[in-house]
């Protein structure tokens, strides 16, 4: 190992070194601005200078172990050097070379979703971290989604969606809904006829027992009647009796009347008058009675 140092300590070594530095060409520098060049190649050289330069200082970011201190100074760096390489990006579409802003890496959070970070001036991208820089204090919380606040929705919102279907007036369009309602609703038209035509033979019943006896039969007994309905039949009937035992009594006993009495047809008025009275009463209000009363005075109607 010493004989090695020797031999490149050694005179002709070092001369040979300084020989071959002296052939080598004078390092250039990048132009400051990228508008002084007017080359396409040049700038698309030094558009890779600086991808290389961004590449190595992401590498090296990524080590958490760093320190705070130089993690921010190497994240500042890299933004820089973004920043140039965006201008130069822009050259090279002056000179007439390709857009390679189309194509750029997108920044990403800790989870790898795609964040967009606008840049407030407008021009170029925005501020970015990489690395161990995401994972700095008060960095975290940037790239943290806050919670959703489930907002409650409104009485005009909830509205706001209702339409026809809502209320059932589009159930018949498809044409399903008729075809299971059709026989549905002709047992119930046919019911409904026939309980019309039972309750109009009660009726006339009633009706005809109001006037004269009616002797009714098995088939007949056997109805059930409207509590009402049947109580009017049944008094019609026990005043008929008691009209008709009067008119016996009568031609039993012939006697002279010194006053008007009323005849069947009055007598029959005065009855369904006093029915009709106690019916109102028992199913009208008072106020209903007092406005058909000042009906009939302003109609002058005397009955």
């Amino acid at each position: 190992m010493a004989r090695n140092e020797e031999k490149a300590q050694s005179m002709l070594n070092r001369f040979i070194t300084l020989k071959a530095e002296e052939k080598k060409k004078p390092k250039e520098r990048r132009p400051y601005l990228a508008s002084e060049c007017r080359d396409l190649a040049e700038a698309d050289r030094w558009r890779q200078q600086i991808m290389r330069e961004i590449g190595r200082k992401v590498a090296e970011i990524q080590n958490e172990g760093l320190g705070e201190h130089r993690l921010r100074d190497l994240n500042d760096e890299i933004n820089k050097l973004i920043r140039e390489k965006s201008h130069w990006e822009r050259r090279i579409v002056e000179l007439g070379g390709p857009n390679y802003a189309k194509h750029s890496a997108k920044m990403t959070d800790l989870e790898g979703n795609i964040i967009d970070v606008p840049n407030p001036s407008g021009r170029g991208p925005g501020y970015r971290y990489f690395g161990a820089a995401k994972k700095l204090p008060g960095v975290r919380e940037l790239f943290e989604k806050p919670p959703e606040l489930r907002k409650r929705r409104t009485r005009y919102d909830i509205y706001k969606r209702i339409d026809a279907s809502y209320y059932g007036y589009r159930d018949e369009e498809d044409g399903i809904l008729e075809k299971v309602e059709g026989p549905a609703e002709e047992e119930m038209r046919m019911r409904a006829v026939e309980e019309w035509k039972r309750m109009e033979a009660i009726r006339k019943e009633a009706r005809k027992g109001a006037k004269e006896v009616v002797s009714v039969g098995v088939g007949v007994g056997a109805e059930v009647l409207f509590e009402e309905e049947e109580d009017v039949v049944e008094e019609e009937r026990r005043e008929e009796r008691e009209r008709e035992d009067i008119e016996r009594k009568e031609k039993e006993r012939e006697f002279v009347v010194h006053v008007p009495l009323p005849d069947d047809k009055e007598i029959e008025r005065m009855v369904l008058e006093k029915k009709k009275m106690e019916l109102l009463s028992k199913y009208a209000s008072d106020s209903l009675m007092e406005e058909q009363t000042e009906a009939k005075v302003m109609l002058n109607i005397q009955r």
